[in-house]
């Protein structure tokens, strides 16, 4: 069990620079198109301000550098200092970055820095609201695909900062047989035989296939599946399948995973509740930039 648990424990726990600048970028590109033309209409281009994001509700901070590169993008002599680190617990009222500088650019770059922060710190809360659940179980609380598009590598570093840890990053890294897989290579056994006899990405690399009943998790172990995805099932369904498949592989529990079932879902003795709802439905936390002139 050693060397998938290496792989299935990852955690995202720095951005790619070039990453943040490239969807910096295209986020300004989005909403400046030609220019600010409200800003450059009523707001003088000496003009100089200074603005505070601040938590309107508790949460957990991320996202103040892909903020801070927001700011650097629209005039890279602003000053963008962070009050707050990405993981860190904020309340109502807390003061997470400040920025000033010139005025206009500040605008300019306000709400794409907003969204960057409010859907990111979102993530973060409710992860870490759910790694809470879990807490001394062991068990994992992890993303999936199910990520905003083009988003991915931030969506995923907000789960690991609130604690959460990184399911695959994307097709290419790493095997997961889905059902439809299975079905149009022959079941189970054949879906596994093949991926096995593929050595992708690399010789032994540790494959993942997902079930819907326990005859299906008696396939996937027998046909030497490292990982099993336990997938939409019933309790009881759920029950059996849990029952025929510990102790010989990793177990991961999908679907429907919801906070209300988490702490019971976390005691059925699997290691890894995916849930894809903290990144396909998440609610952006309440943060504000208030800005005076300065």
């Amino acid at each position: 069990m050693s060397r998938p648990l290496l792989l299935w424990e990852n955690r995202i726990e720095m951005l790619d620079p070039d990453i943040v600048r490239r969807v910096v970028r295209l986020a300004l590109e989005e909403d400046l198109g030609a220019g600010d033309i409200t800003s450059e209409s009523v707001i003088d281009v000496t003009a100089n301000a200074a603005g505070a994001f601040v938590a309107r509700e508790s949460l957990t901070a991320c996202g103040l550098e892909v903020a801070r590169e927001v700011f650097r993008q629209t005039d890279p002599d602003l000053v963008f200092e962070a009050r707050r680190a990405d993981g860190q617990r904020c309340r109502p009222g807390d003061v997470l970055a400040e920025v000033r500088g010139r005025a206009r650019p500040i605008l300019a770059g306000e709400r794409t820095a907003l969204n960057f922060m409010q859907r990111l710190s979102g993530i973060a809360t409710e992860t870490s609201r759910l790694v809470g659940l879990v807490r001394g179980t062991g068990v994992q609380i992890s993303d999936t695909r199910k990520t905003a598009p083009g988003l991915r590598a931030l969506d995923k570093y907000a789960v690991a900062t609130g604690g959460g840890t990184n399911h695959r990053a994307g097709l290419y890294d790493a095997i997961l047989i889905k059902d439809n897989h299975w079905r149009l290579a022959g079941g189970v056994a054949e879906a596994v035989r093949r991926a096995r006899a593929a050595a992708r990405p690399e010789p032994g690399a540790p494959i993942t296939i997902e079930v819907g009943t326990a005859a299906e998790a008696r396939a996937a172990i027998e046909a030497g599946a490292d990982a099993v995805l336990l997938d939409n099932m019933d309790d009881a369904t759920l029950h059996d399948a849990i029952a025929v498949a510990r102790g010989h592989a990793f177990l991961e529990i999908s679907g429907r995973v919801t906070a209300d079932r988490v702490p019971a879902l976390a005691a059925l003795g699997i290691q890894r509740l995916s849930v894809g709802a903290l990144t396909h439905s998440v609610r952006a936390v309440d943060i504000a930039l208030e800005v005076e002139a300065a």
